[in-house]
């Protein structure tokens, strides 16, 4: 083996050991592993009548209700020959226990609940008869044996009683109600909750306390929205107590931060089912950060890095020293949280103007979770603490208020560059907000100044009325747009529509009168419209960096030549398939295995790091953000290697491309490629480039046809050497439109066959390093 060649194999070698050092954060990938090893685990475990050993004598049943739980979370799904076994053990079961029966009634909710509505009933009609009815702990639940009651049982029997409702089955008034008065009462003092009331707090009952509360208080206190008359009344009747209880307890959350204790609990233990809680926590008050850190991935790093790695079990301290129950709880947090974000609510000044209805993303995403039979969560994103990156991990962001928003110079500037990488808004003028409407118009005006990109009335044939759903004409209401790239990117509604959110809320829209009960399913109709325009209905769980653009299926394959293309905000899919064409043609000359599949990624996404070629065009401005620019040049200078055209050479690109270049290598500047370099030769395998086919539009007088001539010279390419090859090749004349068969008189550019021959030439060179 000669020495080049050596060389070579070690450079590539590095460069994977230094790309892999680099991905030390747990990701996507890992997660889904993760969980594929714990269901495996338990299935394994499984005995032939569907059920798991019981952990203690009297609770019959338990374990396999908890193991069922967690397999249907992590995508086990009824029709599978094991789930099914353990269905039907657990209809076998009579309601005896307050924990049995709410992870049985959990079960039925989440696999099949029009089959087991009459079981889900039943075990509601035992739970409400167990309600503890006087005394100080009047509203909680016990153990079958008595002893007064406990927020563990009562927790669970509430997350029951919830997803029961959620599924069709009736739950009286009085035990929301009762069930609120205790949790209010057993609250510490600063904010948390114990066992029982009165004792010091712990980590696991402040999380049942936080989302006991939230259950407890959406089902029995007054909403934002009221019909009052048989008219609805927006931003009114809001109740207080409730929300300062809740924050008083992620305050205690943030203050004793841990994932990798129970805080309050000795000996550590119970730390699983503390998780178990932690993950409500975060989704049910849609919180990304707590205490300012980000809870799932941390929480995923210490349970991957705690899981077996060869059985694919759990286990920990107490009760959680039995596997099954542990990696249930395990799974449940890996599973539950990362469910992909369906929507974000920014935060915005004056005040709370932001939060007028603070149900509505809850009520609207699971609206939408009924109609896409899917799983969802959103989140509430705080617009003076965000990055771009930050708010690209939600695909819409939802902007409400009355006042006039207030923004900062660097939030304004976020949510244009949060557009241009693919992001979505969806805006409302809530409560009469003739102030908003106003303000709000001008910020889109400040925001996007072109001409082209102006707010218009969306006419009935666009496809935001139609998306989804088919809007009752009459309730719709106007909806303006911003056209920005090849759609509409931020819809505008001047009228509420969160107000009507708020009032869907479960069964509680059917005790609605009927002409409310019709405009509130035209507003959801309005909602899922948007969203389905927005999404495409392709969301990313938690973790996959990059929520704009990137392939369902990221593992590489062994094997096959793959480009990832790259996502920034100056027109990256104006020429869509231009990629696919160019490895096309690699596929045809060179007869070799390729992946056509778009691999779009964020510069900012560690799976850079897998592809040693990178792709990128673009016919408009850009700039990349100072997390963009330290990511792209450590992938450089690791041995990638970064391949741009300009599509129709647009000088908008071409000069932000230089600069952009300059300001990531001010000591290697990017020079012109000299024609005679072996890039351009057919020593690496490709083609003899000394001469080809530019096409120049020539200058027209207005009224006059597109015109343009074939200009025959040397192939103009500009590059970055770093030591002793180019990292970065950039053609500042049209490669994209040509490979796509788009290359128009007006565009200037490489003609269609001397576009493939150069695309592929860089390609081989590129193979090469």
């Amino acid at each position: 083996m000669s020495r080049p060649v050596v060389r070579s194999l070690l450079a590539i070698v590095l460069v994977l050991l230094v790309a892999r050092s680099a991905r030390a954060e747990v990701d996507a990938e890992q997660v889904r592993a993760s969980i594929e090893r714990g269901v495996d685990f338990l299935i394994k475990k499984q005995n032939k009548q569907g059920a798991w050993p019981d952990f203690q004598q009297n609770y019959t049943g338990g374990v396999t209700a908890l193991c069922t739980l967690a397999l249907l979370n992590s995508g086990v799904g009824p029709g599978d020959e094991n789930l099914e076994k353990s269905l039907a053990n657990l209809r076998t079961l009579v309601p005896t226990t307050t924990y049995v029966t709410s992870l049985q009634t959990m079960v039925f909710c989440a696999a099949e609940p029009k089959r087991d509505l009459p079981l889900i009933q039943r075990n509601v009609r035992f739970l409400e008869s167990n309600q503890v009815k006087t005394g100080e702990r009047r509203g909680c639940w016990s153990y079958p044996s008595g002893g007064g009651g406990d927020n563990s049982n009562s927790q669970f029997a509430l997350l029951a009683l919830h997803e029961a409702e959620r599924a069709g089955a009736s739950v009286q008034p009085e035990t929301w109600k009762n069930a609120l008065e205790y949790w209010e009462a057993c609250q510490n003092g600063d904010g948390s909750w114990g066992y029982w009331r009165g004792m010091p707090g712990s980590g696991s009952m402040t999380c049942a306390g936080i989302t006991s509360m939230i259950i407890a208080s959406g089902e029995s206190g007054s909403p934002d929205a009221q019909v009052v008359n048989g008219k609805v009344k927006c931003c009114g009747g809001r109740s207080e107590d409730a929300a300062k209880r809740i924050d008083a307890g992620i305050r205690w959350l943030e203050r004793n931060f841990s994932l990798n204790m129970n805080p309050g609990i000795a000996h550590n233990n119970w730390i699983l089912y503390y998780l178990y809680g932690f993950e409500r926590v975060g989704r049910m008050t849609a919180r990304r950060f707590i205490g300012g850190h980000d809870w799932y991935r941390e929480g995923s790093e210490m349970l991957i890095r705690h899981q077996d790695s060869l059985a694919g079990f759990w286990t920990g301290g107490a009760g959680e020293n039995d596997p099954h129950i542990a990696t249930s709880f395990a799974l449940l947090f890996l599973a539950k949280g990362r469910r992909p974000v369906l929507i974000g609510k920014l935060t915005h000044g004056p005040d709370d103007d932001w939060n007028h209805h603070r149900n509505d993303m809850a009520n609207l995403t699971r609206y939408v979770e009924t109609r896409w039979q899917r799983d969802l969560t959103w989140q509430v994103i705080d617009s003076a603490k965000s990055s771009v990156e930050d708010l690209l991990q939600a695909p819409v962001i939802f902007i409400s208020g009355r006042d006039a928003p207030e923004f900062s110079d660097e939030e304004k500037k976020n949510l244009r560059d949060y557009v241009d990488r693919g992001g979505f808004l969806f805006v409302e003028a809530c409560c009469g907000g003739e102030k908003f409407d106003a303000a709000f118009r001008k910020l889109m005006a400040e925001i996007f100044p072109e001409e082209e990109h102006r707010l218009r009335l969306l006419p009935p044939e666009h496809p935001v009325w139609s998306a989804e759903e088919k809007v009752d004409s009459k309730y719709a209401r106007p909806l303006w747009g911003i056209d920005v790239g090849c759609r509409t990117s931020v819809v505008y509604c001047p009228k509420d529509l969160s107000c009507y959110w708020e009032l869907s809320r479960f069964r509680s829209s059917d005790r609605l009168p009927r002409a409310v009960r019709d405009e509130v399913a035209a507003v959801n109709s309005i909602g899922i419209n948007v969203l389905a325009y927005a999404t495409n209905r392709e969301l990313k769980v938690k973790l996959e960096v990059n929520p704009a653009a990137e392939a369902a299926d990221d593992k590489v394959e062994r094997g096959k030549l793959q480009v990832a293309k790259i996502v920034h905000p100056g027109g990256c899919n104006a020429a869509p398939a231009a990629l696919g064409r160019l490895l096309h043609v690699a596929s045809d000359n060179l007869k070799i295995r390729v992946n056509t599949e778009p691999r779009e990624l964020s510069l900012t996404d560690d799976k850079l790091f897998n592809y040693s070629i990178l792709f990128m065009h673009g016919r408009h401005n850009f700039r990349f953000t100072p997390a963009e620019r330290k990511q792209l040049r450590a992938y450089l200078e690791r041995g990638g290697v970064l391949f741009a055209d300009s599509i129709c050479s647009s000088k908008e690109f071409t000069n932000a491309f230089r600069q952009e270049m300059k300001m990531l290598f001010a000591e290697q500047p990017l020079t012109r490629i000299p024609v005679k370099h072996p890039l351009f030769s057919n020593e690496l395998g490709g083609h003899d480039l000394a001469l080809v086919n530019r096409r120049v539009p020539e200058a027209r007088k207005p009224g006059e046809p597109l015109k343009a001539q074939m200009q025959r010279g040397e192939p103009i390419l500009e590059g970055i050497q770093l030591g002793d090859r180019y990292a970065v090749i950039f053609s500042p004349y049209d490669i994209s439109c040509a490979l796509e068969s788009h290359d128009t008189l007006e565009c200037e550019g490489y003609s269609r066959q001397d576009a493939a021959r150069i695309g592929l030439n860089v390609l081989l060179y590129a193979l090469h390093q």
